[in-house]
């Protein structure tokens, strides 16, 4: 793999874990205090500039993923691989669907599960992290 390769899923791989931590534990609790007569402007807003931010990176992830897993197969390779399907199901298929729901108006039982869900992301983006610590082995101290 190029050394290109390995920096762009390196950098990607803990961006998005670093963000994903930081929007559990600080974007998504405060989310519940932005008040009822703001909320749909809010929430739209959020979702767009959000997307601004999360596609580009989770589509470079995912590509990155995919070269690695291809150009060094191997357990390692494949977990990480599987953890971004993960992540793209999760994201798309649970977490897109609350918020599309959220902008209509604010549900603090939506929110909730909102919230609830993203751990998954998080830990799922922090397994991801350790794979890619261990994969740069050595180097990477």
């Amino acid at each position: 793999m190029s050394p290109g390769w390995l920096a762009l899923h390196t950098f990607t791989t803990l961006f998005m874990c670093g963000l994903a931590w930081f929007v559990q534990v600080v974007h998504y609790p405060l989310m519940a205090r932005v008040g009822e007569r703001q909320w749909c402007e809010y929430e739209r807003a959020h979702g767009t500039r959000t997307t601004w931010i999360v596609m580009p990176v989770m589509t470079l992830e995912a590509l990155a993923a995919l070269q690695l897993a291809w150009t060094v197969p191997g357990p390692a390779t494949g977990s990480g691989l599987a953890l971004v399907a993960l992540l793209w199901l999760s994201t798309f298929l649970v977490q897109v669907p609350l918020h599309a729901r959220l902008a209509r108006g604010f549900d603090a039982r939506l929110h909730g599960r909102l919230v609830a869900t993203s751990w998954l992301r998080t830990g799922a983006w922090s397994a991801r992290a350790a794979l890619v610590v261990c994969f740069l082995g050595p180097e990477a101290g």
